[in-house]
């Protein structure tokens, strides 16, 4: 597909980009046979091709609507697309310039600003755990709307017992493990178990206070704000990386994984950081590609049979991000793990998609329904998955246990 810049764009990078993104698309329409929000709403403007020809028409310089924005918002940038595209059009990074572009035309209702100024100025802020444990203690005064966003208080055993030190294996490598944002208010249970578990299995880490990974602001509008954070991480990890205290940064949530594994393309416009940029990207791993290492070492110590069925659910940012497909669960019955996946559309989104769920939802609660049909279908004594933001949409649909992979790791491990 030919995609003519206007002259303002001809010049800037994001237009480059854009151009060469949109003449990738050859217009086959494979991508909405796997796009959610197409099977849902069947508007071809709410399908991957659809908005990339609304995205092509604005770097033409057509006139940019209401409309237009509330299309490309509906997105959820699961990148099922990418998966199922035969001509490796790079959709996600496509959205994203042409959200900014639309932002910079259109402006949002107030109410729309409100809410996406609190959500990424919130999330990202020191103050976030303090707000939220003043939040859990009026938990239950709070209407139902809002209680349903503000999680009861995690159980303490999680968090006391990550620092103690434990039975361990001789340390073979140190990795960083990123705190994220909101990850240690919500689930704080996640990278304590993560600790433990790599711990005994010879990997030490460490943990440094750091900002966001960056893709809330940047999913949020605030593209520089969003690379702001990862500046600050890069100069935080670069040393450790650069002189070997360190040799990788692992995150447990798979969304950090692939913003941090894109950093060198999200700074590849600036000098100064661009190499270690790519660097970083090059060194990030998600926790579950730590695994073989996990399985390797702690094999004799967890038995798995002796626990119920897990219904895995592979996150988008994990699948179609990362392109990390099966290793969760063929680890996870290496060690005896009765897992099952849904037995249909495994490859679809859950609807939680980072803010998504509170911007859109309608939306998002109607893929997490038809996640959790799909799900329960595999009579799981419990839902696992890898990134926080899966686990506690999922949750709030059902009584089934949503729990990340790592915590069930944890809980099997025969005390020492």
């Amino acid at each position: 597909m030919q995609a003519d810049l206007t002259p303002e764009l001809e010049s800037s990078a994001d237009g480059v980009e854009a151009r060469a993104i949109v003449r990738k698309c050859v217009h086959c329409g494979f991508c909405n046979a796997t796009c959610p929000t197409y099977q849902l709403l069947g508007d071809e403007l709410d399908g991957p091709r659809g908005r990339i020809y609304l995205i092509k028409q604005v770097l033409e310089g057509a006139e940019v609507t209401r409309s237009t924005q509330l299309h490309l918002d509906r997105c959820l940038t699961c990148r099922n697309c990418e998966t199922t595209c035969p001509s490796g059009v790079e959709y996600g990074h496509l959205v994203e310039i042409g959200r900014k572009l639309v932002d910079s035309k259109v402006e949002r209702p107030i109410g729309e600003r409100a809410v996406r100024w609190a959500l990424k100025e919130g999330m990202t802020s020191p103050a976030f755990a303090p707000a939220l444990r003043i939040g859990q203690a009026v938990r239950p005064l709070l209407p139902a709307a809002l209680r349903k966003n503000v999680p009861p208080a995690a159980a303490a055993r999680s968090v006391l017992e990550a620092s103690s030190p434990g039975a361990r294996a001789a340390a073979r490598r140190t990795v960083i493990l990123l705190q994220g944002c909101v990850q240690p208010a919500l689930m704080p249970g996640i990278d304590a178990a993560a600790e433990r578990v790599l711990r005994r299995a010879g990997i030490e880490t460490l943990r440094i206070r750091t900002a966001c990974c960056g893709a809330v602001r940047a999913h949020l509008g605030d593209p520089e704000g969003g690379r702001e954070h990862m500046r600050a991480n890069i100069e935080a990890w670069a040393p450790l990386l650069a002189d070997g205290r360190a040799d990788a940064v692992v995150t447990s949530a798979s969304a950090c994984t692939l913003a941090i594994k894109e950093y060198g393309h999200a700074l590849a416009g600036d000098p100064d950081y661009r190499d270690r940029a790519e660097r970083i990207g090059a060194l990030a791993r998600d926790l579950s590609e730590l695994l073989p290492e996990i399985v390797a070492a702690l094999a004799p110590e967890i038995d798995g049979k002796r626990f119920g069925p897990l219904a895995y659910h592979p996150p988008c940012t994990l699948q179609h991000g990362q392109r990390l497909r099966g290793g969760v669960e063929s680890a996870l019955r290496e060690l005896g793990f009765d897992v099952r996946v849904a037995a249909r559309d495994v490859n679809l989104c859950c609807g939680s998609a980072g803010t998504y769920s509170v911007l859109q939802p309608a939306i998002a609660n109607e893929l997490r329904d038809r996640k959790l049909r799909d799900l329960h279908g595999a009579e799981p004594s419990c839902i696992v998955s890898s990134n926080m933001g899966c686990i506690r949409h999922l949750q709030s649909g059902t009584g089934t246990p949503v729990r990340h992979w790592i915590e069930v790791l944890d809980d099997a491990l025969t005390p020492r």
